[in-house]
């Protein structure tokens, strides 16, 4: 890749937008037709200095990027992530260093290319290196990258291959470290996959050799600068106004909330806005492996997990800060996701007085949801007969919100399901709102389809009753037929 394509990366100017198929090759045509910063620098090499061929001109500006930027990470060393030195302080080091690597430079510079050339290696140094454009490009919500060479990122649920590269393995490494430092984690052969985030909330996950094969491998999951409302995913057609209304009434109702999805779904998204719906005057503790969720509430107490240090120990995981958090004086447990143990704890926090607790879980149904927990209570090493457990799920559990990516890339609430209880060795469950396929698709592929109200009123209207929740007639409105469709994957 030449350096003019980079370039021309930073500015957005080469990115491919949505498009019909599911993975596209990023064109290099799409660079500005205006005359570029390499051939710029390549024809202001001062006289006695031969200037390079014209096949070495799109790399003239980066041999200067790359010799610059190592210069600096030798002059500053490990004052780089140092995480007692101010931001602010750093980045004033950063270029103060760099004007002085520069000035011993040969290369003759115009004002504006040294700019831009101070900002894409402070971006380097400090930064995230190629991601960086990516980063704040508000219409990428997830960037992709399988080794060195290969970077994909996701637009309105589409996925697309980028121009985007690093040099080596090894510079993806020192951006991968750079963002673990930041967040008291690590990773190296010893621990060669790890969580975190970035200074936003973004959800980061890294995995290197020898578990990736490939190369190194980064995934971030970018998250709003602005947190979702309700209003924003009804207007993206992910719940109807009818469904909010629902919801909302089952928050303020303290009815406990299990959200379901598979992976990109917008299960954390929705936990942000069903969490918007607690009132204000009530203590939350939200408790996360990375901490994502941004809650807009004053009283909110926010515990994350650790792991283990260089020598194994030290450990802390979801199970023990759920526990923990039991002794805190919680008026509402938020837990990211329950993955193993700890969903029993926070059954049993359910069933014992702390009613109104919203979890996520990773299933393709409602009725598999059951299914998962069930599963999940039984890796918490309890030796305890199914019947008990399935039990404990029932009366635990009050609502399923079911989310799903369908086919066309959009992100839907399939299912608003109610929990009814037992009969016999079976779940009972039952429907409030189901999405209606028999809409079909437009001429972009786009499912016309919508959550409709099922007609059945569920049993837990009558808490709304007793604590006087208004909720229109029109939320459950008049049974409808559904249609199958193989939409959700």
């Amino acid at each position: 890749m030449t350096l003019t394509d980079r370039i021309a990366t930073a500015r957005g100017e080469n990115l491919l937008g949505p498009e019909p198929v599911h993975v596209a090759r990023t064109a290099a045509a799409a660079a500005s037709p205006a005359k570029s910063l390499a051939d710029r620098v390549a024809t202001t090499v001062e006289p006695g200095h031969e200037a390079p061929a014209a096949g070495g001109q799109g790399d003239a500006l980066a041999r200067l990027k790359n010799r610059a930027s190592r210069a600096l990470f030798d002059r500053l060393g490990n004052k780089l992530n140092d995480p007692d030195l101010p931001e602010e302080h750093l980045h004033s080091l950063v270029r103060t260093e760099l004007q002085r690597v520069l000035a011993n430079e040969q290369t003759a510079l115009s004002g504006e290319d040294r700019r831009r050339l101070m900002s894409e290696i402070t971006d380097e140094v400090l930064g995230y290196g190629p991601l960086q454009p990516l980063l704040e490009d508000t219409e990428v919500t997830e960037i992709m990258v399988n080794g060195p060479d290969r970077v994909y990122v996701e637009r309105r649920g589409r996925i697309t291959l980028t121009a985007t590269t690093f040099a080596d393995e090894a510079h993806l490494r020192r951006v991968i470290e750079r963002i673990v430092s930041r967040v008291g984690r690590r990773i190296d052969e010893s621990s060669p996959l790890v969580d975190a985030r970035l200074a936003d909330g973004s959800r980061v996950n890294a995995i290197i050799p020898p578990l990736a094969f490939s190369g190194s491998s980064l995934t971030i999951r970018k998250f709003s600068r602005t947190p979702l409302q309700v209003a924003d995913l009804i207007s993206f057609g992910t719940l109807s106004p009818e469904m909010a209304e629902l919801l909302r009434a089952c928050v303020e109702a303290r009815l406990n909330i299990i959200v379901a999805g598979g992976t990109g779904t917008g299960k954390t998204t929705l936990l942000n806005v069903l969490s918007s719906f607690i009132p204000e005057t009530e203590r939350i503790i939200t408790i996360e492996d990375a901490v994502e969720l941004q809650l807009q509430q004053e009283h909110v107490v926010r515990l994350e997990s650790r792991p283990a240090n260089i020598e194994g120990k030290g450990a802390i995981g979801i199970r023990e800060l759920v526990r923990n958090s039991l002794r805190m004086r919680p008026d509402r447990i938020v837990v990211g996701e329950v993955r193993g143990g700890e969903s029993l704890d926070m059954l049993q926090a359910m069933n014992t007085g702390h009613d109104g607790s919203l979890s996520t879980v990773h299933a393709n149904t409602p009725r598999d949801a059951i299914a998962r927990l069930e599963t999940l209570v039984l890796m918490a090493g309890m030796d305890l007969p199914l019947r008990a457990v399935r039990e404990q799920v029932t009366s635990a559990v009050d609502v399923i919100v079911q989310i799903s990516r369908l086919r066309d890339g959009t992100r839907r609430i399939t299912h608003v399901t109610e929990v009814q209880g037992m009969e016999g060795d079976t779940v009972t469950l039952q429907d409030a709102f189901l999405f209606d396929y028999t809409g079909g698709t437009d001429l972009n592929g786009r499912i016309i389809g919508k959550a409709v109200p099922t007609g059945v009123r569920p049993r837990f209207t009558q808490r709304f009753e007793e604590l006087g929740i208004a909720v229109s007639p029109r939320v459950f409105g008049a049974p409808v037929h559904r249609t199958t469709s193989p939409g959700r994957i």
